[in-house]
C-alpha cells in the first residue's frame, strides 16, 4: 500500500479534477444517473492523492542531502501553488455538498487545474532555506491565529448581542432609544464568523505545525499552547457542523450558545499561550546547549588565564 502511494505524481491529482470537470460538463447534454455520486467518489480521489502528494514533496524535503539543514519543508512557490490549490479544492468540495444543484465547478476546478499547472512550471525553482521558510510560516500562523481569535470575538460578541436583542422583543423594549441589529442580521454575522474562524484558526494551526517542523524537526503537540489550539480548532469544526445541521429556522439560538462556548474556548488557548513558552522567542535546543558550552569554556579560559597571571 505504502509502495503504491509513493508513486502518485501530480499528473494524478490533475487527472482526478479533470475527472470531475468532465463529469460536471456532462450535465449540459441531460440528466446522467449516478453522475452526482460519481463527482463525489472522484472529488475525494483527488483530495486523497493530493494530499499524499504534498506529504511525499515534505518527505522527500527532509531525506534530501542535506535537507534537514538547508532546505525548508513546503517551502518552494511550486509547493505554496499546491496547497493554494488543495484548499480551492476542499472550498469547492464543501460548497458542492451543500448545493449539489449549482454549476461552481466551471469556475471552482479551472482555477485549481490552474494553481497544479504553475506548480508544474514553478517546480524546478530551487526551495527556499529552512530559515527563509521559518520566517513565512510564522507570518503566516500569526497572521491566521489572530484573524480566528478576531472572528471568535466578533462571533461572541454578536452571540451576546443576540440573547440580549431576542430578550427585549420578548419584553416588547425592541422599539426604545437603545437599538440593535437585528436578529436575522445578528444571527448571520454569527454564522459567518464561526466559519471565518474555523478556517483561519486551521490555517494558523497548519502553519505552525509547519513552521515546527522547520525549526525543530517535530511538531511538540504536548505543549500546552498547541495543545488547546487544537482543542480550539477542534471545537469550532464541530461547532460549524452542528450549526449547518439544525434547520433555518432553528439555527439562530444554536449559533449563538455554541460560538458563546467557542469564545470560551479561545480563552483557554489565550491562557495556555501566555503562561507557556509558546509564541516566544526561543532558540534551538541544541544552539543552547553550544551556547552554554562556550560560555563555560570561556569561564574556564579566563580563571586559567587569571593563575598565570
Amino acid at each position: 500500500m505504502l509502495a503504491f502511494l509513493s508513486e502518485i505524481s501530480i499528473t494524478c491529482v490533475l487527472a482526478s479534477y479533470f475527472v470531475v470537470l468532465v463529469l460536471e460538463l456532462l450535465r449540459l447534454f441531460g440528466r446522467i444517473p449516478g453522475r452526482g455520486l460519481f463527482v463525489i467518489g472522484m472529488m475525494s480521489v483527488g483530495l486523497f492523492t493530493h494530499i499524499c502528494y504534498l506529504m511525499l514533496r515534505a518527505t522527500a524535503s527532509e531525506g534530501a542531502e542535506g535537507g534537514n539543514q538547508e532546505v525548508g519543508l513546503l517551502a518552494s512557490w511550486s509547493d505554496w501553488s499546491l496547497l493554494l490549490a488543495f484548499g480551492l479544492a476542499i472550498a469547492f468540495f464543501v460548497l458542492y455538498l451543500r448545493r449539489p444543484d449549482t454549476i461552481i465547478s466551471f469556475f471552482f476546478l479551472p482555477a485549481v487545474m490552474g494553481l497544479l499547472g504553475l506548480a508544474i512550471a514553478l517546480g524546478n525553482r530551487p526551495p527556499f532555506s529552512r530559515t527563509e521558510a521559518i520566517e513565512v510560516w510564522r507570518s503566516v500562523h500569526a497572521i491566521a491565529m489572530m484573524a480566528g481569535s478576531i472572528a471568535v470575538l466578533i462571533g461572541f460578541l454578536a452571540g451576546i448581542m443576540y440573547l440580549v436583542q431576542s430578550r427585549r422583543l420578548k419584553q416588547k423594549r425592541a422599539g426604545s432609544s437603545f437599538r440593535l441589529p437585528t436578529l436575522e442580521s445578528l444571527g448571520r454575522l454569527n454564522r459567518r464568523c464561526l466559519v471565518g474562524s474555523t478556517i483561519a484558526v486551521g490555517i494558523g494551526l497548519i502553519a505552525g505545525v509547519v513552521m515546527n517542523l522547520n525549526r525543530w524537526g517535530s511538531v511538540g503537540w504536548t505543549d500546552q499552547g498547541v495543545l488547546l489550539s487544537t482543542l480550539l480548532l477542534v471545537w469550532l469544526l464541530v461547532a460549524t457542523g452542528i450549526e449547518y445541521c439544525y434547520a433555518p429556522a432553528s439555527r439562530g439560538r444554536k449559533a449563538v450558545y455554541l460560538t458563546i462556548a467557542s469564545g470560551g474556548f479561545l480563552v483557554l488557548a489565550m491562557i495556555g499561550v501566555l503562561t507557556t513558552s509558546h509564541g516566544q522567542s526561543e532558540q534551538d535546543p541544541s544552539s543552547l546547549e553550544n551556547s552554554d558550552r562556550s560560555a563555560s569554556a570561556q569561564i574556564e579560559w579566563s580563571t586559567s588565564t587569571e593563575d598565570i597571571q
